[in-house]
């Protein structure tokens, strides 16, 4: 394939989405695209997505990264689920694991056999029946074994952005320094024509992804594409991240813990601990919230934190013209589910699916913006549910509570109370495990369920979960501590953790 016919690709901006686009084209579509990338050291990036969703291991195969350097070069903990903490009510705690819970068969979810053995008194928790679960209450963990557990991480998003530079300059990557000074735009089509610089350096393209963040200095400022506001639904608006160090074995979870305003996330890492303030400025005000971030985390402050404003909602395009929005320029629902990094991965694998070597079609940007849009939303509609689905009585939770929903998730509820179901559609990034496990969690109990599971005897269905628990609690049983598998796993060389020791012969890498 000759030079002249590489497709041009001008990617404005760096930091996760920058890079991460950059890896996947110069990996996968090396022989066709001319990759640039233009960022500037002045402005800095957001870099607070720590925590992610196991759809990564997938991208990351695509890009051919390899799992222990990765973890290493960005210091980075494995991660099974978020346990929730106050959420329905003050004391209340559950976890939503990556697993599946029980066994379910194609007539019936597993949480209708589970609510029948309940209702006859031979059910303990549903989530004695989830590996991932279970392994995350106890602080175990290894890959590979049988079951395999399903797996995310935790990493310091600042690294990442790093390391993924680092390979794709290595592959040969071009990247310009400077500031984006104005977006020139062609007079016939209204296509970006090329992005012009403070130093007045012209950088040219066939297409161009705006990786700006919420500025989204390409798809907004330039082409106009409006913006759908769910600050109605998701009402914080604000976040404070601050980082400590250690002061305990890193847990293989996150922590999303309620306050009267929002939440707090504790996310572990090797080297450290990622912590922040979610909140929403009309119950809570930037000072008060700085002393309340302040006076709970663990560890000492490694940064001052540096407040962030945001506004739930997406682009009414994803796709316009010749410019296709990433990440934070594309919309944005807050980090409740760790969902921002998949979102930007989705993104990029669809786009490659449906590059456009032979110029612009209106039907596929169609496709991909409708594409967008319904993931986008069934996103958004999981994160409500969390809000809307509580007992509290503060003023913020009581306003989530009594707000009107979208049609969409209160079809969801509707179905679950009425009758314990839960489904997963085509464009739905979340399984059924992951509905019933937050549903359950957030106090929604059916009003009845299924009745396949009735024509078990009892004794038949008491002793079907007690196989289940007991193999679950035995495949617990066989795995490291977390903490232990990480040392020897891929151990981040620039930490300084205390809570390295020598391996023992139960740190097995199996």
């Amino acid at each position: 394939m000759s030079e002249r016919r590489k497709t041009r690709v001008v990617i404005a901006g760096g930091g996760t989405a920058g890079w991460l686009a950059a890896a996947i084209l110069t990996r996968q579509l090396d022989a066709l695209v001319d990759v640039v990338l233009v960022e500037s050291e002045e402005i800095g990036t957001v870099g607070v997505g720590e925590s992610t969703i196991p759809t990564v291991q997938a991208f990351h195969a695509l890009i051919g990264l390899d799992e222990r350097e990765f973890m290493a070069a960005t210091g980075a903990s494995f991660k099974l689920g978020i346990a929730f903490e106050n959420w329905a009510r003050k004391g209340d705690r559950y976890i939503h694991s990556f697993g599946d819970l029980g066994r379910s068969t194609w007539m019936g979810d597993f949480q209708h056999f589970w609510l029948e053995a309940r209702a006859r008194g031979v059910a303990g928790s549903i989530g004695d029946y989830c590996l991932e679960l279970q392994a995350a209450e106890a602080g175990r963990f290894a890959t590979g074994g049988d079951p395999a557990l399903n797996y995310a991480y935790h990493f310091d998003a600042g690294r990442y952005a790093r390391y993924l530079r680092a390979r794709c300059e290595a592959a040969g990557l071009a990247r310009v320094e400077g500031r984006i000074a104005q977006v020139e735009r062609d007079g016939e089509t209204g296509h970006i024509a090329a992005l012009v610089l403070a130093d007045g350096q012209r950088v040219a393209g066939d297409l161009f992804l705006d990786c700006t963040g919420f500025r989204g200095l390409l798809i907004g400022d330039a082409l106009g594409v409006g913006y759908e506001d769910w600050s109605r639904w998701l009402p914080t608006d604000r976040a404070l991240p601050v980082q400590t160090a250690s002061v305990e074995p890193a847990r293989p979870y996150t922590r999303a813990i309620a306050h009267d305003a929002g939440w707090q996330w504790r996310i572990p890492l090797q080297h450290r601990v990622g912590n922040g303030l979610v909140y929403c400025s009309d119950y809570l005000s930037d000072d008060e919230a700085h002393a309340r971030l302040l006076g709970g985390v663990e560890g000492e402050r490694l940064i001052e934190p540096r407040p962030i404003r945001f506004r739930t909602g997406r682009r009414l395009e994803a796709w316009k013209g010749n410019c296709v929005a990433l990440s934070l320029a594309s919309g944005f629902v807050e980090p409740l589910e760790s969902t921002s990094i998949h979102l930007v991965m989705i993104a990029l694998t669809r786009l490659l699916q449906v590059f456009p070597f032979g110029g612009i079609s209106p039907a596929a940007v169609a496709r991909y913006n409708e594409q967008a849009r319904r993931e986008l939303e069934a996103v958004r509609d999981f994160i409500i549910l969390h809000y809307h689905l509580t007992e509290r009585e503060e003023p913020f939770w009581r306003r989530c509570r009594d707000m009107t929903i979208p049609d969409t998730l209160a079809e969801r509820i509707a179905l679950f109370a009425e009758g314990a179901h839960a489904y997963q559609d085509t464009h739905d990034l979340f399984r059924v495990a992951s509905w019933v496990q937050v549903m359950l969690g957030q106090r929604l109990r059916p009003r009845g369920h299924y009745r396949l599971a009735q024509m078990m005897p009892v004794e038949q269905l008491a002793r079907a979960l007690a196989d289940l628990k007991a193999h679950v609690d035995a495949a617990v049983a066989r795995l490291p501590a977390h903490q232990a598998f990480l040392d020897r796993y891929s151990p981040d060389a620039q930490s300084a953790s205390p809570w390295r020791r020598p391996p023992t012969s139960k740190d097995s890498l199996s």
